[in-house]
């Protein structure tokens, strides 16, 4: 049952005590009043069209702008922000970015034998979405769930590495990396990403060795990452090495595309270079 107008704008609704916010419904009005090509330039006839005084409109205006909501345009009035873009796309991407991760942790887990990943993070953890195994199977504590501190795996350590300044200094003062070395960690993520992978040999499960690659959105946003784990014998050798990190680049890179990233990031490594064993 919807409500009038006037009534949502009432600090005291006629539903139910503390059933809806009414600066939340208004915030809502206004948005949709941009989204559907209306002006903000006259405040006054915002305030009309949406039911609220002008002084409201005022507010509600600069509390968005705040926000990144709402974006002014040099011409005057407003547009939908970047911040609220980038929120619809995560919300609508999360379902398609499963959907999708299913084939290509398919696709990758058949070429190598290995088990294929697909992980994100969650503040300073990673957490496994997808799990893709071959017959054979892998003895491995990581399940769909498992949540570990991010620097410890390599798509955690991956994602960390496409963090902007700010946001890795945020996660480096909070658990569980705020008991890290961040000069150790901030050397090691450097290397990660201008090589675009992360590799970890017995890092973080003894005899089984990892390589991981980044994903990215329409954004350009590191959204998640593609691993894949299996014993020391399967990536024993340069040639085996090789042919893994070009697997997985390509697994990232096709997922990263259906995603609607149109410009993937380069950092490939110098010819011949192979990643440091670390024990």
């Amino acid at each position: 049952m919807s409500l009038p107008a006037a009534a949502l704008d009432n600090d005291e609704p006629t539903a139910k005590p503390g059933a809806l916010v009414s600066p939340v419904v208004r915030a809502f009005r206004l948005l949709r009043y941009v989204v559907e090509g209306g002006s903000t330039s006259n405040l006054s006839e915002v305030g009309r069209t949406i039911d609220v005084n002008r002084i409201t409109v005022m507010r509600l205006i600069a509390t968005l702008e705040h926000e990144g909501v709402l974006e002014a345009l040099p011409q005057g009035g407003h547009r939908i922000g970047l911040a609220f873009l980038k929120l619809a796309t995560a919300a609508t991407a999360a379902s398609d970015m499963l959907d999708l991760g299913r084939r290509v942790l398919s696709t990758v887990r058949e070429q190598l034998n290995v088990s294929a990943y697909l992980a994100a993070l969650d503040g300073g953890y990673v957490v496994y979405l997808l799990r893709d195994m071959p017959e054979a199977g892998l003895i491995s504590s990581v399940k769909v769930g498992t949540r570990v501190a991010a620097h410890l795996t390599t798509p955690g350590r991956m994602l960390l590495a496409w963090q902007n300044d700010r946001r890795l200094e945020e996660l480096l003062a909070k658990e569980p990396l705020a008991g890290t070395h961040p000069g150790k960690l901030r050397a090691q993520l450097a290397t990660d990403r201008q090589r675009g992978c992360a590799w970890s040999f017995s890092g973080f499960e003894q005899g089984i060795n990892a390589c991981a690659v980044p994903v990215f959105d329409a954004l350009g946003e590191a959204v998640c990452a593609i691993s894949v784990a299996g014993p020391e014998l399967a990536f024993d050798g340069a040639a085996a090495l090789s042919r893994i990190e070009r697997a997985v680049k390509e697994a990232a890179r096709d997922l990263s595309s259906l995603l609607g990233c149109r410009d993937y990031p380069s950092a490939d490594p110098a010819p011949g270079r192979r990643p440091a064993r670390r024990r």
